[in-house]
């Protein structure tokens, strides 16, 4: 096996998953970006060819609660020292639940030739979002320095709701993730729009101001 050190595209990773192509009717509904945007995207693409969306996200969650059940699991997973034979157990170890899913399976395999293994939880939330969209679902993950009070979140599901970021017909889904980095204010993120209104990022462009006038 010769780990690939580049990003993949999707038409290079597809046909590890059963040479399932995408048309129309199998394309995902979103573009997604990053290395695990890439590998969602194909699995979402083989699992629509063989009409098992649904069946290849409930191995994924199944895998993903494994993950948070252990968290050295993931450390191990990502570790670029393993050799072959390591990725070979652990495959054969965490797929025990899912062992009749073979487009999930396909998915660590090549993960692991790839020496992507780590990638995996990203994977997950990426063909979440993937899912989402197919069912009409539009996300928006609001990133607060701390825990956003439920009433606040109510009203700027509201507020998003009403957007023109949010279609007709569709379903918003809000989730607040904390990341003191940002200091305070908010980012917001809409499927590719990216609202910054943070103090952090307010910071760098005064900044930025700041050393082009010196």
């Amino acid at each position: 096996m010769f780990p690939i050190r580049s990003a993949p595209t999707a038409r290079a990773i597809v046909p590890r998953f059963g040479r399932a192509y995408a048309t129309a009717s199998t394309r995902p509904p979103v573009q997604l970006f990053g290395v695990d945007g890439t590998y969602a995207s194909a699995l979402y693409t083989a699992s629509a060819k063989t009409q098992s969306l649904d069946s290849t996200e409930r191995s994924l969650q199944t895998l993903k609660a494994l993950l948070q059940k252990d968290p050295k699991l993931e450390t191990i997973i990502g570790s670029p020292t393993l050799n072959t034979g390591d990725k070979s157990l652990i495959i054969a170890e965490i797929t025990k639940p899912i062992a009749s899913d073979k487009a999930v399976k396909n998915l660590l395999g090549v993960l692991a030739e790839n020496n992507r293994l780590g990638l995996l939880r990203g994977v997950i939330d990426k063909y979440s979002t993937l899912m989402g969209a197919h069912k009409g679902v539009v996300e928006a993950v609001i990133t607060s320095a701390s825990q956003l009070d439920t009433k606040i979140v109510s009203r700027l599901e509201t507020a998003i709701s009403k957007s023109q970021y949010v279609g007709a017909g569709k379903t918003l889904k809000v989730v607040n993730k904390v990341d003191p980095e940002i200091l305070g204010g908010l980012v917001v993120e809409i499927g590719e729009r990216t609202i910054d209104l943070s103090v952090s990022a307010k910071m760098a462009r005064l900044n930025k101001l700041l050393t082009d006038a010196l």
